[in-house]
């Protein structure tokens, strides 16, 4: 039988106590499932937001581990509110250091303002809070797309992002690229009487 490494379901990867072909010979024959590119889980193990970013934060390059951020669709993907990001998104603090990706990591890179409250850790990995996940979302997600993840985020109660808050963080934030578009769009959801 397969043990995580620690308490909240560490992933299993390639390299770590198998090599990649195991891992998906495992996956085959039903002991393993995929949680996103070639992190695995065993089937016994629920798949939570911790193991979500621990599998993620497998892909954020070395020079970035300590900085980067979880930010977005990836975010949302890790709070259980979208599908996996196809293209994992990295914020840093825009504290005066520069910052940059290594050619074909899989990953973008902004560097924006990040207060305290806009971060929290998800098992042990640096995470965009829900509500300002909800607000990068609703600012620069597809509209289709950020209706379903704010919809989703508004209907899970622990993560206390409702639309009449996202609403409410979007009219009192300054100096923020696409606030008119994600108030527009949160208010067309609150006046459709999706969740509040």
């Amino acid at each position: 039988m397969i043990e995580s490494s620690n308490s909240f379901g560490a992933p299993l990867v390639p390299g770590d106590m198998f090599i990649l072909a195991e891992l998906h010979a495992m996956k085959l024959d039903g002991v393993l499932v995929p949680v996103v590119g070639n992190a695995f889980r065993p089937r016994k193990v629920a798949e939570t937001a911790a193991l979500r970013a621990g599998a993620l934060r497998l892909s954020i390059p070395a020079a970035l581990e300590r900085r980067a951020v979880l930010g977005q669709l990836a975010a949302a993907w890790i709070y259980g509110c979208a599908p996996p990001p196809l293209v994992i998104s990295l914020l840093v603090d825009n504290d005066g250091n520069t910052a940059f990706l290594p050619a074909h990591s899989g990953c973008t890179l902004r560097q924006v303002h990040l207060d305290t409250v806009d971060v929290q850790s998800v098992g042990g990995t640096l995470v965009t809070s829900p509500l300002r996940t909800a607000m990068d979302v609703a600012r620069s997600a597809p509209e289709g797309t950020a209706r379903a993840i704010l919809a989703a985020m508004a209907g899970q109660a622990a993560l206390a992002c409702t639309l009449a808050g996202l609403q409410e963080a979007l009219a009192t934030a300054t100096h923020v690229p696409g606030k008119l578009r994600a108030q527009r769009l949160v208010q067309t959801m609150l006046d459709a009487g999706q969740q509040p």
